[in-house]
């Protein structure tokens, strides 16, 4: 069998004493009978297409976030990455308000800027008051940028806030920015105890995920400084003895983009694309527990460099039966009493995966659903990668709240060119799936 997508990573022997620790070793239902299909829920509405092209500013929809304004639900905003091209705001209408340029590469042999993930942070105190900000990571240049989020503001409702003298978050050099082993998934958290502010950042081709605190200066811009990095394994002790580690290009680590931190307990979720999903101390203290695995992990396989892909061996039977890898977007639907669910796009096979909320019910699975075409021009969501819900009134369109997906190949769209874009969903609808 010929796996058709890259698969990332490589060996990490030092990381099989983790492994051991964190209690990957249980084998799944091995042989279990596949769920019927999930049931379908349509989108409302769609952002214009993007295009990763140079006609297209080499644009690539990528992962969003919603912003809620509580002064007026109805002028709420979608802010969403592009990749290198940038950020784009969107109303509830899903029209574009909105396009902010990434930054220029630095010089002429040097990586351009590229959003990769972005999350909101509320109520952060700057010099001039408190404000919202969207926060972005910079594949680019191994960064992140912030926006502070004003719907009435004089050239658009985001300006960027950005400290000039933030660091890389990883690299020590512009050549080892330029190996774009840099900043990629990106999760906020605000610690409950103390105020303090934080971004969740994990490594490009690497298991690394660091813990930077936020930092406002005087002048009114945001920067950060780290506080910790933690390493998730790259190898695995599977049932039978054997290590076994996700099929990659060699030197690629099983690398984390999806992040969450729910907010009540600072539990952060992390998705490890070929592995599966993580939960762990936002303060990357105490020991990470896997939660559910995909059902390719433990599956041994080779890396062909003529055809760039992974041929796979036999399946053992050790993985989960939810997740198809890779495992990408994750989002929380948050409710006052505690409830709620996790929800996790399971790229490989176009479904999105539902899990309990609260840790003392062990994140349970609760269902799941798929996003299928409302009409011929309103497609559904195929290799999804960000995804974000609110689950707060959003005005009249969206008074459920709202889900709003990445969606891989946007249709009908131009043939001849890569698109993509957004999908706006009526969270309740989704809910309703889900509960079925």
């Amino acid at each position: 069998m010929v796996l058709s997508r890259r698969i990332r990573p490589a060996a990490l022997t030092s990381a099989l004493a983790l492994a051991a620790l964190i209690g990957v070793t249980a084998p799944a239902q091995a042989g279990a009978a596949p769920d019927a299909a999930p049931p379908a829920v349509t989108p409302r509405a769609e952002t214009p297409a993007l295009h990763d092209d140079a006609a297209g500013g080499d644009a690539d929809a990528d992962d969003p976030a919603i912003w809620r304004n509580a002064a007026d639900p109805d002028r709420s905003l979608v802010i969403a990455t592009a990749k290198q091209g940038g950020l784009r705001v969107y109303d509830l209408a899903a029209r574009e308000v909105q396009s902010l340029p990434a930054p220029a590469a630095p010089g002429p042999d040097h990586a351009p800027g590229r959003f990769n993930n972005v999350d909101l942070v509320h109520g952060l105190r700057l010099s001039s008051g408190r404000a919202d900000l969207a926060v972005t990571s910079d594949r680019g240049g191994d960064r992140l940028r912030f926006y502070r989020i004003a719907p009435d503001g004089r050239h658009g409702p985001l300006t960027d806030v950005t400290d000039p003298a933030a660091p890389p978050v990883f690299s020590s050099s512009q050549e080892e920015i330029d190996e774009q082993r840099t900043a990629y998934g990106l999760a906020t958290w605000t610690d409950k105890a103390t105020g303090r502010s934080y971004a969740l950042v994990s490594r490009r081709e690497r298991t690394s995920i660091a813990l930077l605190e936020l930092t406002p200066t005087a002048n009114g811009t945001v920067g950060y400084r780290r506080v910790r990095t933690l390493d998730l394994p790259a190898d695995f002790r599977l049932p039978n003895g054997t290590s076994w580690r996700p099929c990659a290009e060699p030197g690629e680590l099983p690398q984390v983009e999806g992040m969450v931190v729910d907010p009540a307990n600072g539990t952060l979720y992390a998705g490890q694309e070929d592995v599966g999903i993580w939960r762990l101390r936002a303060d990357l203290t105490g020991t990470p527990k896997l939660v559910d695995k995909v059902r390719e992990y433990g599956v041994p396989g080779t890396y062909d460099e003529q055809t760039e892909e992974c041929v796979a061996g036999a399946d053992p039977g050790y993985g989960g039966t939810r997740l198809t890898a890779d495992v990408e977007g994750l989002t929380l639907v948050t409710e006052r009493d505690g409830d709620g669910l996790l929800l996790a796009s399971s790229q490989g096979d176009n479904t999105f995966v539902a899990y309990d909320r609260e840790v003392s019910d062990a994140n349970e699975y609760e269902g799941g659903f798929r996003v299928a075409p409302a009409s011929a021009a309103l497609d559904g969501s195929e290799e999804c990668d960000g995804a974000a819900a609110l689950a707060a009134p959003l005005g009249s369109a969206y008074p459920d709240g709202l889900l709003v997906v990445q969606d891989g190949h946007d249709a009908p769209g131009d043939g001849e060119r890569p698109s993509t874009n957004f999908k706006f969903l009526d969270l309740g609808d989704v809910l309703d799936a889900v509960d079925g």
